[in-house]
């Protein structure tokens, strides 16, 4: 997921040195590691949660870690409002983000199931690309023998990254439990590089998204920030 999301953003034209970069459920354990993660690479992050006394520990670690100061909201809707990139990770039944939500060229990686994007974003906005996280694709002549609704020789990450451990003949539970390292996310990354493990493509609501139509989404961003202006 966060590869991709790192990916899109560059296609969409966004320096992550100087986007403004958003973590929705950061308190959680995905969202920490994500947080942590995106912290080494941008200089404007921002935490968002429901209890900010759950998210100022970490942004403590993080500041401890890379040196650098994030802002803590439980404001989302604020928090988006000037978002470059966005991720978000939480357990909510309900979606969390709309449509007006988002600025022109936002990037959303929706990590959450079930999902925090309102499927009313895909249909109004052709300005902002929302993604989904956690989809690779698997080197070699694989069969699933299940469809997942994925194209061929793609999987999801979690099922990747068993493949991933059981080719290093590592039988372990890895990255079980509430508190992730993020350690181990970096090493599940260079194993996976090491096999030959990669980004998925893109997916945007059950849907393969082309480098091409994140181009044409990047100028009506484009269009659509210069006509504000």
């Amino acid at each position: 997921a966060l590869e991709g999301t790192k990916k899109a953003a560059a296609i969409m034209g966004h320096d992550l040195k100087t986007a403004n970069v958003v973590v929705i459920g950061a308190a959680g354990s995905i969202g920490k590691v994500a947080a942590r993660f995106m912290a080494k690479e941008v200089k404007n992050l921002t935490l968002v949660g429901r209890n900010l006394a759950k998210l100022e520990p970490v942004a403590d670690l993080i500041l401890k870690e890379s040196g650098l100061a994030v802002t803590i909201t439980d404001d989302v809707k604020k928090s988006l409002k000037e978002a470059d990139v966005v991720i978000t990770v939480t357990s909510s039944v309900d979606t969390i983000i709309e449509p007006e939500d988002l600025k022109p060229g936002a990037v959303v990686c929706d990590v959450s199931r079930p999902r925090d994007v309102s499927k009313e974003v895909a249909r109004l906005r052709d300005d902002v690309l929302v993604i989904e996280g956690g989809v690779v694709e698997v080197p070699g002549d694989v069969e699933f023998g299940l469809n997942f609704g994925f194209p061929p020789k793609t999987s999801y990450a979690c099922m990747a990254e068993t493949m991933i451990l059981t080719l290093e003949g590592r039988f372990e539970n890895f990255s079980l439990g509430r508190d992730m390292e993020l350690e181990k996310v970096e090493e599940i990354n260079r194993l996976a590089q090491k096999h030959g493990f990669k980004v998925g493509g893109f997916r945007s609501f059950e849907r393969a998204v082309t480098v091409e139509e994140i181009e044409k989404i990047r100028k009506n961003a484009i269009k659509k920030t210069v006509f504000a202006t």
